[in-house]
């Protein structure tokens, strides 16, 4: 494939198919984890290295394992035993290195064993039939998409905290009333690739 279909499926990625505002995958941390920028950033630069290194192994697990030896039934199984042992890494790695950042993440980073936009990316990767450069970019526009959108969401909802907010919109309310009109906004990126 061309640089220009890179670019296209890296831009599809980020903006027009944006796996939280788009696809509507992912929203758990979404919402729970973007109170604070620094949080924010913390989850996505964590969701950054588990997509992008899950989407490598599991194309390789798929055309080196599965896909020879007809175990395609075993698909979900294994990507999800490798989402978990990356998430487990992560978290020893965060643990270790931040200490602030690994409370402030709380039960959130583990439950990316369990976020659905990684495991969608790595079952979509495949069902494009995606080549391992192609799964690569891909990886990594979904999940500058996915930190995009939770970092732009904690802006807000940071700004929302010292805003003359009515009662009644206070706290979560108005969180989801922000994050559908995100969503609206990221529509009009349909039809830009």
């Amino acid at each position: 494939m061309s640089i220009g279909g890179l670019f296209v499926i890296l831009v599809s990625s980020i903006l027009v198919n944006n796996f939280v505002l788009s696809r509507f995958l992912g929203i758990c941390p979404f919402l729970g984890v973007s109170k604070q920028v620094e949080t924010a950033t913390g989850m996505g630069m964590a969701v950054t290295f588990v997509m992008t290194i899950a989407s490598i192994i599991t194309y390789m697990i798929q055309h080196l394992i599965l896909d020879p030896f007809k175990l395609g039934y075993l698909q979900t199984i294994a990507f999800i035993l490798v989402i978990a042992s990356l998430v487990q890494f992560v978290e020893m790695v965060i643990q270790k290195m931040s200490p602030t950042l690994y409370q402030a993440l709380g039960v959130y980073l583990p439950l990316i064993t369990t976020n659905c936009a990684v495991l969608g990316l790595t079952l979509l990767n495949i069902q494009s039939n995606y080549n391992l450069i192609e799964t690569i970019v891909n990886a990594i526009g979904a999940a500058v998409g996915f930190s995009l959108a939770i970092i732009l969401f904690a802006g807000i909802r940071e700004r929302l905290e010292i805003a003359d907010v009515p009662e009644l919109f206070k706290g979560f309310p108005i969180a989801l009333i922000t994050a559908s009109l995100m969503s609206i906004a990221f529509l009009g990126f349909a039809g830009l690739v």
